[in-house]
């Protein structure tokens, strides 16, 4: 499985700045490669001993690299390996070892509360944070295109049939790259001057989404990204981007505001092209 990019982002940083560290800064970032399990695991004092460091050299370290702690890094560490984790019980075992110190509540009704309290918060920040400009510039795209491809793999794939559903139902011509049957390429192949690829991807990004966009970028062709961190590399092929906070409770991650996002765009399509017919008549 892919790594979360805010994991490889500071990997990449630690590796490219190595030679400029200090003598003791640098022990730190050694043990930090070569040790990303531990460092979730151990404690900092733990941590600083296997190092051969003071405890506030960690501190340090965290902030050479813009974190206010070394608590704060070791959060980024835990996100990834919660991540990595694909099996769900295993992931709800993990999350219990990270935060022994939070009370679970098993009941159906409790979780339901959980889940429903964090999507109400997620769906205020999607209020909030999507501007009428990025909606409508997504709308014009979507209704000037002869074609809609739309590319959403692994826990995305959910969002990209209901939007594909959705678009048939308002009568737009929408297909789902999927990759059925190893035809990535021959899907992609499809994709002509006056389309549009939708890409919904959000960390650990799938592969194969990454080269759709990277191809039919050099291309030409319109792009819509759907993602979740403005670091997200779909950000850079994309001619408007949606970055979606979907709430996360136990390490797992809904799908309640790209939802409401795809839905917005499909019936927002609709009231546009219904709006044109009228002019013209």
């Amino acid at each position: 499985m892919q790594k979360n990019s805010q994991i490889l982002n500071l990997q990449n940083e630690i590796r490219l700045r190595y030679d400029s560290l200090s003598k003791r800064l640098k022990q730190v970032a050694r043990y930090v490669l070569d040790n990303p399990n531990n460092v979730v695991f151990d404690t900092v004092a733990t941590i600083a001993e296997q190092a051969d460091v003071p405890p506030s050299t960690l501190i340090r370290f965290a902030n050479a690299f813009g974190f206010s702690g070394f608590n704060e890094m070791k959060q980024i560490f835990k996100e990834n390996l919660i991540e990595e984790t694909a099996n769900y019980t295993e992931r709800l075992q993990l999350f219990r070892r990270l935060e022994p110190s939070q009370d679970y509540q098993e009941s159906a009704i409790d979780i339901l509360n959980i889940f429903s309290q964090a999507n109400a918060q997620a769906l205020y920040q999607l209020d909030h944070h999507i501007t009428s400009e990025q909606l409508q510039q997504a709308v014009n795209i979507l209704r000037d295109a002869n074609n809609i491809f739309i590319i959403g793999l692994k826990r995305s794939f959910s969002v990209a049939c209901y939007l594909d559903y959705a678009l048939h139902h308002i009568d737009c011509r929408s297909f789902i790259i999927n990759g059925l049957g190893g035809m990535f390429d021959e899907q992609l192949s499809q994709v002509k001057e006056g389309d549009v690829v939708i890409a919904i991807s959000f960390s650990p990004y799938a592969r194969e989404t990454l080269d759709i966009m990277n191809t039919t970028s050099r291309k030409g062709i319109k792009q819509i990204a759907i993602t979740d961190s403005q670091i997200s590399p779909l950000i850079a092929f994309s001619d408007v981007s949606f970055v979606i906070k979907e709430a996360q409770v136990h390490g797992f991650r809904s799908q309640c505001a790209t939802m409401t996002l795809v839905q917005t765009l499909a019936i927002a399509l609709a009231l546009e092209t219904e709006k044109r017919l009228k002019t013209k008549s």
